[in-house]
């Protein structure tokens, strides 16, 4: 493998440091919610684990584009790496969130739109990976994999907006929430400054993450084309 570049070697000390403050923020900082207590503080790192799926995705369905437009393979390992990533972000999202559902809602799943919803498009990406699985000819799998990232995107924004659209128990946090919503709570200046800052720091550990695994798929594509050359 190539010597690591030196700006990501830069990111990674600086997403260590922001991992750290970020953790510090929340448990020393951000103050003890009255009704939940400290199993709020979950919060902060469910959001910004679906926040950073949900961005995943969506970079995988724009390089999808970018690759049929332009037929380079690396917008196919691009796409496959951010994906893979959001994928297990997006699960932590949900394990997560049913840490802070049940004191909360009395219970570990319900099927809240919001739920439900997150549950498909989990579903989906695993559909996903076991298509690159399924597929040999690597020309296929790239082309079927950029349609499929494409047409799977649609399930994001379904899932942003089944809290604000329809009725539900899930809190609608910033910008309002439903009357119905349990669990609900305002975020006072402290909350907001944890809440802000957690959302940027995963931003920054996605992206380190995602140079890493591009990296890493660069030399499984050159192991491929060794593999199809012997073949």
């Amino acid at each position: 493998m190539a010597e690591k570049p030196h700006l990501l070697k830069i990111l990674d000390i600086l997403t260590l440091v922001l991992m750290f403050i970020a953790t510090g923020l929340v448990f020393f900082y951000a103050p003890v919610e009255k009704i939940m207590g400290l199993v709020q503080k979950v919060f902060y790192f469910h959001v910004a684990n679906a926040w950073v799926g949900m961005v995943g995705f969506t970079v995988a369905a724009i390089v999808g584009g970018i690759y049929l437009w332009k037929g380079e393979k690396k917008w196919d390992i691009a796409g496959f790496a951010a994906i893979e990533i959001s994928f297990v972000f997006f699960l932590i999202a949900i394990v997560s969130g049913s840490i802070w559902a049940r004191p909360a809602w009395n219970t570990w799943w319900t099927w809240d739109p919001r739920l439900t919803t997150a549950a498909i498009v989990e579903l989906i990406y695993a559909a996903y990976l076991l298509l690159r699985r399924g597929v040999d000819d690597p020309d296929r799998r790239e082309r079927f994999s950029a349609v499929y990232a494409i047409f799977g995107f649609i399930s994001i924004p379904l899932t942003f907006v089944s809290i604000r659209l329809m009725r539900t128990i899930h809190p609608v946090v910033v910008g309002g929430s439903d009357a119905a919503a349990q669990g609900g709570f305002s975020m006072i200046a402290p909350m907001k400054v944890t809440f802000f800052f957690s959302l940027f720091t995963f931003s920054v550990f996605f992206v380190d993450l995602l140079w890493h695994r591009i990296r890493l798929g660069v030399l499984e594509n050159k192991v491929e084309e060794l593999r199809w050359s012997v073949d």
